[in-house]
């Protein structure tokens, strides 16, 4: 494996006197010497002033157009080095571009990299996050044992305070029946009277189902209109003969289970 490494030759910027050096890559070198030694002129003066023209080169014009052009350092050859950046602890210019990372338009790289090939996770529980295709979520509900009592959930209001008297007045007006408030179901053709200053979750009922066979096209209707009504979320809640059901959430949105 060939060894990698830095080699100077014949560096003779400023107080340097023709001198070879080789440095060692992937790895912390330190340039230590008397004032006036000549570590500033081998280490910006050289090397960085190389590895900056290199970088600069390799950049549209229109990045060059907001980089200072080195002049090329006074060395016979430079061996083994990586376009390079110095980076200053602060910046004079007020231009909202004028990062390290934007200038250079290595930001816009970063961010397709990350958009293209990274794979969100939730902050909290730290599963990963996906967004779930209609399909997907009509199989996942097809998947439930036959004879299984459900209702297709669409919540629209999620821990918002409010009397929400346009959210369930438009659930009327589009022949909803019933609704879901805190847990407790109620008809909408009776007075829903809500506490103004409490956060309340409005889950409108789309449909009551019984899992049986040919159930898909009804089911597929019921669960598009409770995503479209509910911006891309959907709740399945089962309905035992005792207790409480199990839950089901589903998103067509990037969003934690």
């Amino acid at each position: 494996m060939k060894e990698r490494k830095i080699v100077i030759k014949g560096a003779r910027e400023n107080n340097l006197k023709n001198i070879d050096v080789t440095v060692p890559r992937d790895t912390l070198t330190v340039f230590t010497g008397l004032s006036g030694s000549g570590k500033s002129s081998l280490a910006f003066d050289t090397l960085y002033a190389e590895g900056h023209r290199r970088f600069v080169e390799s950049l549209s014009a229109y990045a060059r157009m907001f980089l200072g052009q080195l002049d090329k350092p006074d060395v016979d050859s430079i061996d083994g080095l990586s376009p390079a950046v110095s980076i200053d602890q602060k910046t004079t210019s007020k231009n909202p571009r004028s990062t390290v990372g934007t200038v250079t338009e290595i930001y816009d790289y970063l961010r397709l990299l990350y958009a293209r090939i990274g794979v969100p996770h939730c902050p909290v529980c730290g599963k990963e996050i996906s967004m779930q295709t209609t399909d997907a979520i009509i199989d996942r509900i097809m998947s439930l044992e036959e004879g299984t009592r459900f209702m297709v959930l669409s919540p629209v209001v999620r821990g918002e305070k409010g009397r929400h008297e346009k959210v369930l007045a438009d659930a009327k007006k589009n022949g909803y029946a019933r609704v879901k408030i805190d847990g407790n179901m109620y008809e909408l053709t009776e007075e829903i009277k809500l506490e103004k200053n409490k956060k309340h979750y409005i889950d409108i009922v789309v449909d009551r189902l019984v899992m049986k066979e040919g159930l898909r096209a009804r089911l597929s209707d019921s669960v598009e209109t409770a995503l479209r009504y509910a911006g891309g979320n959907l709740k399945i809640e089962m309905v035992p003969r005792e207790g409480d059901g199990e839950i089901l959430e589903f998103s067509q949105n990037y969003a934690c289970e």
